[in-house]
């Protein structure tokens, strides 16, 4: 059943989405060549309950961990490691919050140090992959339009989208009715409505769409370890235009500071 939400209860997710961006915000300020994600992780459960939250992911399905780090290959869910980072890699890490009874979920796709222009590219097509996603959520469309729009623009730069793993709606439970899957036919699927809060998550794979899981019965890669890259957010469906709850801005801001210090 699809939870239709209540201009309140929108305002008291995106409190929470808001804190998941300001939280990939820390991890952005940490993220260098030799850190690890398992340090990572506790520096986002602190912060997390610092700011009046709990870890959204921590002990439902038996999660071990506050962020899903997943690194170069690893497309999702990939627990934090005492692994070094090193430079070249990406990792997307993964974080949800409890705040206030509702759920907010966003993902985003880091650069560790300097990364190759193919995995550059992927990334910047993942993400326009999203914005283009969020454009189709809108009263009227339906989910196929918002998974078409991903797949379409994936598939044209040669990329492989992930079938197994889809995007969801979003409220009380981190994961409510309907899948948002990042493939799919125009004019097909459930009905937008408005007051629909939806997780869109495109999972772009630099090779083919096939995944494996790992022996930890987490982490999923791809079938030809190519490096897959995501990005999430959080949306409310409204007539014309989606609204993102979620923010990259507090993420893009540390970014930028970052390479300005470099220069």
């Amino acid at each position: 059943m699809v939870h239709l939400k209540t201009e309140e209860e929108i305002e008291i997710l995106r409190q929470s989405s808001l804190l998941v961006g300001k939280t990939l915000a820390e991890m952005a300020k940490l993220l260098e060549p030799g850190v690890t994600t398992l340090h990572l992780d506790s520096v986002a459960e602190e912060f997390i309950r610092d700011n009046g939250g709990e870890p959204g992911f921590k002990g439902l399905y038996g999660c071990p961990s506050t962020l899903l780090c997943s690194v170069n290959e690893a497309i999702v869910h990939g627990l934090p490691t005492d692994r070094p980072l090193a430079n070249g890699d990406i990792v997307s890490i993964d974080c949800g919050v409890l705040m206030n009874e509702f759920y907010g979920d966003s993902a985003y796709t880091f650069k560790v140090g300097e990364v190759s222009t193919e995995v550059q590219k992927l990334l910047d097509v993942t993400q326009e992959c999203l914005k283009l996603a969020i454009e189709q959520a809108v009263v009227g469309n339906r989910i196929g339009d918002i998974g078409h729009a991903i797949q379409q623009h994936a598939e044209s730069k040669g990329y492989g989208v992930v079938r197994e793993l889809v995007g969801h709606g979003l409220g009380r439970s981190l994961h409510e009715e309907p899948e948002v899957p990042n493939y799919g036919r125009r004019g097909k699927g459930v009905k937008l409505k408005e007051g629909m809060t939806l997780a869109i998550e495109p999972m772009i794979n630099m090779g083919v769409k096939e995944v494996e899981q790992l022996e930890d019965g987490w982490t999923i890669v791809t079938a030809d370890r190519l490096p897959s890259a995501h990005f999430e957010h959080d949306i409310v469906v409204r007539k014309g235009r989606a609204e993102v709850l979620s923010t990259f801005e507090y993420v893009e801001e540390v970014l930028s500071n970052k390479e300005k210090e470099r220069v």
